[in-house]
C-alpha cells in the first residue's frame, strides 16, 4: 500500500493509521483539510442571494 500523503510504501498491517502510513501523516493530512489546503468541489448556486436583505 502506498500513504497518500508521503507516498512512501508500508504493510497495511503495520499500520494503526490507514490509509496512512503513520500517525504523523494522518496528522499532516487533517492539518490541509483543516488549513483549506484540500476541500471538496462546490458549483455556486445561481439562484441564491449573494446580499443580506434590507429590513
Amino acid at each position: 500500500m502506498v500513504c497518500p500523503t508521503c507516498k512512501k510504501e508500508f504493510d497495511p498491517n503495520d499500520s494503526d493509521s490507514l490509509p496512512f502510513c503513520s500517525e504523523r501523516c494522518r496528522l499532516v493530512d487533517l492539518n490541509r483539510w483543516f488549513g483549506e489546503g484540500h476541500g471538496l468541489p462546490s458549483i455556486p448556486d445561481p439562484d441564491a442571494d449573494e446580499t443580506p436583505e434590507m429590513l
